[in-house]
C-alpha cells in the first residue's frame, strides 16, 4: 500500500472517530456494540464519488434518484432502536447506498435488504459484495408490502416516512421482534419503535424528530 494511500486511510479513520465522539455518542447513543460498528465502517465508500470527505458531516447526502444517505446520528439511533442480536433476521426497507443494511450486518446474523429504485439496489448489491457482506441479500422490490419469502422476522427497519406502518410489515414481524420507522406527513415526522408482543399486540414508543423522504409503494404514498 502506497504511503498516500495509508496517510488517506488513516484521515478517514481519524473522522470515523471524531463522528462518533462528537456526533453520536455527545447526542446520548450509548450501546456499544452500534458506536464500535459506526467506528469500524467506511461510511465514505457509501456515498457518491466526489463527496468521500462529507460522509462524516452531521447531515445527510444526497446518493441519487432524489435519495439520501441518513446522517450518522440517525443511522445509529435507528439501528440502537432496533436492538438487533447475533441471531436475528433483520429486514431492511429503502437499501439506499446499502450503509445502514452494512451497519446493522455487523450485529444481526441476517439481512434482506429491498429497494424498489433498480439502480440503487443494483449498485448496493455490487458495493456491498465487493466490501465483503456476505450476510445481505439486496432484493428489488416494493418495501411496503415487505418480502414473505423469509418472513418472519426478528427486526424491521424502514429509511423512509409514511403517515401510519404499512400493515404487510406487521404481519411479517416475528412475536417478540422490533419495528423501526419515521412516521408522519412530509414536514412533521417522528421515529416510531412497533414491539410485537408474544400475544400478537403491539406495543409503541415514540422518538426524535426526523426528516425523510416519502415511502413509495401500494401501501404509501404513489410514485409520482
Amino acid at each position: 500500500m502506497e504511503d498516500w494511500d495509508i496517510d488517506h486511510q488513516r484521515s478517514f479513520r481519524h473522522m470515523r472517530e471524531a463522528m462518533v465522539a462528537d456526533q453520536i455518542a455527545a447526542r446520548g447513543i450509548a450501546n456499544r456494540d452500534v458506536l464500535r460498528v459506526m467506528r469500524e465502517i467506511p461510511r465514505h465508500r457509501f456515498v457518491p464519488p466526489g463527496q468521500s470527505t462529507a460522509a462524516y458531516e452531521d447531515r445527510p447526502l444526497p446518493i441519487g434518484n432524489g435519495q439520501t444517505i441518513s446522517q450518522p446520528y440517525i443511522v445509529a439511533l435507528m439501528t440502537e432502536l432496533l436492538e438487533p442480536t447475533p441471531d436475528d433476521l433483520i429486514l431492511d426497507i429503502g437499501t439506499g447506498s446499502g450503509y445502514l443494511a452494512a451497519v446493522v450486518s455487523r450485529l444481526a446474523n441476517r439481512i434482506i435488504s429491498v429497494e424498489r429504485i433498480p439502480h440503487l439496489a443494483d449498485c448496493a448489491r455490487h458495493r456491498l459484495q465487493c466490501e465483503g457482506y456476505g450476510n445481505i441479500e439486496v432484493v428489488t422490490a416494493d418495501g411496503t408490502i415487505g418480502y414473505a419469502p423469509h418472513a418472519p422476522y426478528d427486526g424491521i427497519i424502514i429509511s423512509a416516512a409514511y403517515q401510519s406502518i404499512p400493515p404487510l410489515l406487521l404481519e411479517q414481524l416475528r412475536p417478540g421482534g422490533r419495528l423501526v420507522m419515521p412516521v408522519g406527513a412530509d414536514d412533521e415526522q417522528r421515529l416510531h419503535k412497533v414491539q410485537k408482543l408474544a400475544d400478537g399486540t403491539l406495543q409503541t414508543t415514540c422518538h426524535s424528530p426526523v426528516r425523510f423522504v416519502p415511502l413509495i409503494g401500494r401501501y404509501a404514498w404513489a410514485d409520482a
